[in-house]
């Protein structure tokens, strides 16, 4: 499955063994990690069809992280959204990414109660196993494995 806006795709999915992965992209290094988090959160969960989300508000998270390469600082932060949802029971669908370098990210994610959605796999954790981003002419492309 492939999400695109405009002629840019966020991410497509690729299958490896027994877990996921995917492959996201962004004009920046901002919308690269916002797209692979919405990525992961596809395969995590899917909004039910009659949940009535418009009258609720999102809860929202501050997240503040460091590594000391723009890969470890990309599981980093996937990393974070994953404990969050397992502990807040928050599916997250919004991303604002106020700062990001190869080392140091900073961000405000938006999400609501897991009771909206369709829990369809359980992501366990975030691999370093085929971890690349890259840059090829005017995009950022990430790889990256779940274990499922």
């Amino acid at each position: 499955m492939k999400m695109v806006v405009g002629n840019l795709k966020k991410y497509e999915f690729f299958e490896h063994t027994a877990d996921i992965g995917i492959r996201a992209f962004g004009k920046t290094l901002k919308e690269l990690f916002a797209n692979a988090a919405t990525g992961m959160f596809e395969i995590i969960a899917a909004k039910k069809q009659k949940a009535d989300t418009k009258k609720q508000k999102a809860k929202e998270f501050k997240i503040i992280k460091q590594a000391d390469s723009l890969e470890n600082l990309l599981v980093e932060w996937l990393d974070e959204l994953l404990f969050l949802f397992a502990t807040k029971n928050i599916v997250f669908e919004k991303f604002g990414i106020e700062e990001l370098d190869e080392k140091h990210i900073k961000a405000i994610v938006f999400g609501l109660a897991a009771k909206n959605f369709d829990i369809k796999t359980e992501v366990k954790a975030v691999t370093y196993h085929m971890l690349e981003i890259k840059k090829n002419r005017n995009n950022w492309q990430a790889q990256v494995i779940f274990d499922v």
